[in-house]
């Protein structure tokens, strides 16, 4: 029932994500001016001047892994990438660029791929990050098949989240 549930989730996620103008509220936040809560995109994360600074600047002098970026060129037809982040968090703001520069490079679908801001208690819109026990922001999960593969919590087990992406793919083999 949980998988089932998983992936209805992903598949209304997605289809809401191509249909819906705004599927996020903008929140007033004490510290960052204002945060991102709900379905967001990189696009919005781009282009909002609050968040390309950044965006911009934690993107400069990425390389991704190697292990993680064949892993990944090797799936990136058959898994979604699930992300719960927070605007408001520095591990996000460090990570999720780097992230898309990852995905980018393994030619994976932006179809293929879902954020979702959180706010500071890590509650989302549709109460999806409670349904899936994400306690901590940056969570990078992988599905295959509505099935969770793994997921990337902060910088992962290693510091290193693409390395870690790579490990998840590998064992699912």
């Amino acid at each position: 029932m949980q998988k089932l549930t998983i992936l209805f989730l992903i598949v209304l996620t997605g289809f809401s994500q191509s249909f819906a103008q705004n599927q996020y509220e903008v929140i007033p936040d004490h510290e960052e001016g204002k945060l991102f809560k709900g379905i967001i995109s990189r696009e919005l994360l781009t282009s909002d001047t609050a968040m390309n600074k950044w965006y911009t600047q934690n993107l400069q002098g990425y390389t991704p892994n190697s292990e993680g970026l064949e892993a990944l060129k090797a799936n990136r037809d058959s898994i979604q990438i699930l992300v719960f982040m927070g605007t408001w968090c520095h591990d996000s703001h460090y990570i999720i660029p780097k992230l898309y520069s990852l995905l980018d490079a393994a030619g994976v679908s932006p179809s293929r791929q879902t954020l979702i801001g959180v706010d500071r208690e890590k509650k989302t819109l549709s109460h999806l990050a409670e349904a899936l026990g994400v306690t901590n922001v940056p969570t990078i999960m992988v599905m295959k098949n509505g099935k969770e593969l793994g997921r990337v919590v902060e910088y992962g087990k290693y510091g290193m989240f693409d390395k870690e992406i790579g490990d998840i793919l590998q064992a699912a083999e």
